[in-house]
């Protein structure tokens, strides 16, 4: 009666993903005795089906885990390397990398989901993909959502002659116009997956599919070779992480860029937020100096070594941006890229993150993404598997801290997370967003911790994108009076559209520590679910 959304909460486990067919696949593999390992795998290839201009098998992510039996967070970064044989000083302009074979990089999300498996999970890989097959084989009934990210796609691959008509065959009834309640069928993509489950990802890294992916990249002039797929390896690593209200926060160590998010949390938790009007202007004027300060540390110091990293992390260097935040003077700082400022399309951000808890306390939150939207816009004929345009994300300029080398390693900001509290976890939260996911994790922690909202509720609060400069677009269900504050401040602030996607679309879970009550949170600025087994 209160027109919200009611809390989705079970004892059995949780799965909070970017479509509701999505989150029943991965809840299916809780009810059938699979783990919170097994359940994200299902997801994430469901959301190859489901929303196939996010991400799929040929994209990239990462994923930080709580392993119940072992009781330590972990994390697994399956971004692949920069190919060996890019030309990266014949680009000029950023756009060279937007669509194409160029913009390219090798596959790490099959490599990512079937490790996770492997390593914590119960069920078989034909266990695991046989939701994704079914809804590839029998079909989705495509949302209004869908329809929008279809068409906004296919507006702008009919410029590339060399591969649209394998997109439109695919992905669009080989018309160019898809409709809300129109059944989607993906066979040739759950061919693929059928034939993943009786190879194992080898039939995508050194088998059949991988080779029909290099023959039709360099055929169109791409530049991947066998070698980058040898690279291709999900690498484990410790995690880094951060003190926020008595919660530590866990999320990836560079080349990965989230350690953004984790300053950001070190700077605020200075300041007594909880105090002040939740979304008046001290509040927003506080987390946004924060998010650009912690923002412009990362610029400058990107991918930085493990010495320079605990040096940002540290008290002293926190001290000294608190200083800056509290002194009110105008920041004017980036929060893209190294380069100059552009104009940014944020209909060019297309990731998406997902969340998966069970009953024995195994807590996982996924990132994962095919760079923009359907990736460079190559689908490999015969397979449904489009390629992902992650170097799109890479710098060019070689005074960047991010410039692309050959065989080196590509940093990206996603920043998906895991909480604890006395050693137990107690949440999951990881959005999309490109440059803007570890401002929009700042926010919605701040309103989950400091102002103690549910986890439907912060995830539903207004947020802002922070852009280049001053500018802020401020969800427009701030009032305007606070964004005419915010401007006072110095703040580029614009009242904008009351829903937007330019910051996120955040899923999430919080655990009770004493009842094990686990709940999940989505965002309906997509069209996210919470699923139980």
């Amino acid at each position: 009666m209160n027109g919200k959304r009611p809390p989705i909460s079970s004892v059995h486990g949780v799965v909070a993903a970017a479509h509701p067919l999505a989150a029943q696949a991965g809840a299916r593999l809780l009810r059938e005795g699979g783990n919170a390992f097994d359940a994200i795998a299902a997801t994430a290839a469901a959301l190859n089906v489901a929303e196939p201009y996010m991400s799929g098998l040929a994209g990239m992510g990462m994923a930080t885990v709580y392993v119940a039996k072992e009781k330590r967070v972990r994390t697994l970064d399956f971004i692949t390397k920069v190919p060996f044989r890019l030309p990266v000083a014949r680009f000029k302009d950023r756009e060279d990398l937007h669509r194409g074979p160029l913009a390219c990089s090798t596959p790490g999300n099959l490599a990512g989901w079937c490790e996770l498996v492997k390593k914590y999970g119960r069920k078989s890989l034909k266990d695991v993909f046989q939701p994704a097959i079914e809804l590839a084989r029998d079909g989705i009934v495509l949302t209004h959502f869908n329809e929008d990210k279809f068409m906004e796609a296919a507006r702008d691959l009919k410029k590339h002659k060399a591969f649209y008509d394998d997109w439109n065959r695919t992905y669009a009834f080989g018309k160019g116009v898809v409709r809300a309640g129109q059944v989607l069928k993906q066979p040739d993509l759950a061919k693929t997956y059928q034939a993943i489950v009786a190879n194992g990802p080898g039939y995508l890294y050194n088998g059949p599919l991988g080779k029909a992916l290099l023959a039709h990249a360099k055929k169109l002039g791409g530049c991947l070779t066998q070698a980058d797929f040898d690279a291709a390896k999900p690498v484990w690593l410790e995690p880094v992480a951060a003190d926020y209200r008595g919660m530590t926060v866990h999320t990836l160590p560079p080349p990965c860029e989230g350690f953004q998010y984790l300053l950001t949390l070190r700077i605020l938790d200075g300041f007594d937020l909880g105090r002040l009007e939740r979304n008046g202007v001290e509040h927003l004027d506080i987390v946004y100096r924060a998010i650009r300060l912690a923002a412009g540390a990362r610029i400058e110091h990107n991918n930085p070594s493990p010495k320079k990293l605990k040096e940002l992390l540290s008290d002293g260097f926190v001290a000294k941006l608190r200083k800056r935040v509290a002194d009110g003077k105008p920041i004017d700082a980036p929060t893209e890229q190294w380069v100059v400022p552009k104009p940014i399309d944020e209909r060019k951000e297309h990731t998406t993150s997902f969340s998966a808890a069970d009953r024995d306390g195994n807590v996982i939150c996924l990132t994962q993404s095919l760079g923009a939207g359907f990736g460079c816009g190559v689908v490999v004929p015969g397979t449904g598997v489009c390629l992902n345009n992650f170097l799109y994300w890479g710098e060019i300029n070689p005074k960047g801290t991010n410039y692309m080398r050959p065989g080196g390693p590509l940093a990206l900001p996603m920043a998906p997370s895991v909480g604890l509290r006395k050693g137990k976890a107690v949440l999951a939260l990881g959005t999309p967003g490109s440059y803007g996911i570890c401002q929009t994790q700042t926010q919605t922690m701040v309103q989950l911790v400091d102002f103690g909202l549910p986890i439907q509720d912060a995830i539903e609060a207004p947020r802002a994108r922070l852009w280049d400069g001053r500018r802020v677009q401020v969800e427009g269900r701030v009032r305007p009076a606070v964004v005419d504050a915010l401007k006072a401040r110095g703040h580029d602030a614009e009242h904008y559209v009351s829903w937007t996607m330019s910051v996120g679309g955040m899923h999430g879970i919080v655990i009770d520590p004493v009842s094990g009550a686990m709940t999940g949170g989505c965002d309906p600025r997509r069209d996210g679910y919470v699923a139980t087994p």
